[in-house]
């Protein structure tokens, strides 16, 4: 079975008291490899879903390298005229990663 493609893997968010996603971290793909984890902001992350950069909810497997566990993709919706940021099949009305730990 093919292995499916991504850009990054979202590991962690950080909510501002709007509900916004203020920032995430993630692993970004550097080539054939992975980086550290980084922290990448709400603008960031939204220019690179809307370029078509495919990230998913997951973490590292320990002692495993480039090896990644990963479950829901992360999708940027239009609603009620607002852009926000949601995984999986998510029917909220403001930013919301489900199954993603929070820092």
């Amino acid at each position: 079975m093919a292995h499916t493609k991504y850009d990054g893997i979202v590991q962690a968010v950080r909510y501002a008291e709007d509900g916004q996603v203020l920032w995430v971290r993630a692993f970004l793909r550097r080539g054939p490899t992975w980086s550290d984890h980084i922290l990448v902001d709400r603008e960031t992350l939204m220019e690179k879903l809307k370029a078509g950069k495919q990230f998913v909810v997951g973490k590292r497997i320990n002692l495993m390298g480039g090896t990644f566990e990963t479950s829901t993709s992360i999708k940027l919706l239009i609603k009620n005229g607002q852009e926000i940021v949601v995984a999986g099949n998510s029917n909220a009305e403001n930013d919301c990663l489900e199954g993603v730990p929070l820092v």
